[in-house]
This record gives structure tokens, C-alpha cells and sequence, in this order.
């Protein structure tokens, strides 16, 4: 079991091993997934990026400087 803090942000750092075992580099993504009270973590891949990619012009209606700033420290 490897365990880690979270700061005041909610940010956290990945643990060497779970980093070597996912083969993850500096500016890699990762993708969490919740199933029932579990999550995972896995390096994300170039399909999820472009699933991603695709939902980015749907979502726009929530981009403006009134979100910007409500959602800044989260």
C-alpha cells in the first residue's frame, strides 16, 4: 500500500513506484475511473485524448472569465 497527502489545492504527488509501473513522464495525463467506491489510475492514452478533444467544442458554454474565476482554486 502506498500512501500520500493531499495539499491544501487537493494535489498530490505520484508515488516513484506507481510512476515507473505506469511508465509515466513529466507532462504525461492520467485518467482517473470511478467504479462504485473504487478508483483507478492509469496513464491516459492517445484515444482518451481524443475522446477528450471531441467533447472540448460541447462544453465551450461553460468557458468564460465568470467560470475562470469561480473554479480557479479548485
Amino acid at each position: 500500500m502506498l500512501v500520500t497527502k493531499l495539499t491544501t489545492k487537493f494535489q498530490t504527488t505520484i508515488p516513484a513506484e506507481v510512476r515507473h509501473v505506469l511508465d509515466l513522464r513529466q507532462g504525461d495525463s492520467v485518467v482517473f475511473e470511478i467504479h462504485d467506491e473504487q478508483v483507478t489510475v492509469r496513464k491516459a492514452l492517445p484515444m482518451d485524448m481524443q475522446y477528450l478533444r471531441s467533447l472540448e467544442n460541447a462544453l465551450c458554454e461553460w468557458v468564460s472569465d465568470n467560470d475562470e474565476e469561480a473554479y480557479r482554486n479548485l
